[in-house]
């Protein structure tokens, strides 16, 4: 049933994602609970709630263990204010970029980088980064009303 490519055939359709084959295969081959008190019962939620935790945490460990040491040795081994050389490359911007994400999931995981630290406070501080970065740019739209009147009807909210 499984090809090559690890996706699974069945029925006709090539379904290669695990969530897809699991909410095909469940109710055809009734693994959903007997009735809607078991399928309320069901602990897939807690699951992918662990799946996400475990992803976080693995994320925070090679970003502080693996990742950002090497870009702190780097910066110190040159002495230089940027990744490559002395100037600014697109290197450093894609650096900074992951920076504000990894801040996102924790920001004391840049603690102990002080010199990565400094690389995303130079660039954010450029006149053209700085004002990307402001409420309102490309990165950070202000939400209009049509946007928020769909989150609220999504998360049924009045």
């Amino acid at each position: 049933l499984f090809s090559r490519d690890r996706s699974l055939g069945i029925d006709g359709m090539k379904l290669g994602q695990t969530r897809a084959i699991l909410n095909y295969m469940a109710p055809k081959y009734d693994l959903c609970g007997r009735d809607l008190k078991e399928r309320a019962l069901y602990v897939h939620r807690s699951m992918a709630d662990l799946n996400e935790m475990i992803i976080i945490a693995l994320i925070k460990e090679r970003t502080t263990d693996r990742y950002l040491p090497v870009f702190e040795k780097v910066l110190k081994s040159h002495g230089q204010d940027y990744l490559v050389g002395n100037t600014l490359s697109r290197a450093d911007i894609h650096l900074v970029e992951l920076l504000y994400y990894v801040e996102e999931i924790d920001p004391s995981l840049l603690a102990n980088f002080p010199l990565v630290k400094a690389l995303k406070t130079r660039i954010s501080n450029l006149p053209t980064v700085k004002k990307f970065l402001q409420p309102g740019s490309p990165r950070k739209p202000p939400i209009d009303e049509k946007s928020l009147e769909q989150a609220r009807q999504i998360f049924r909210v009045k």
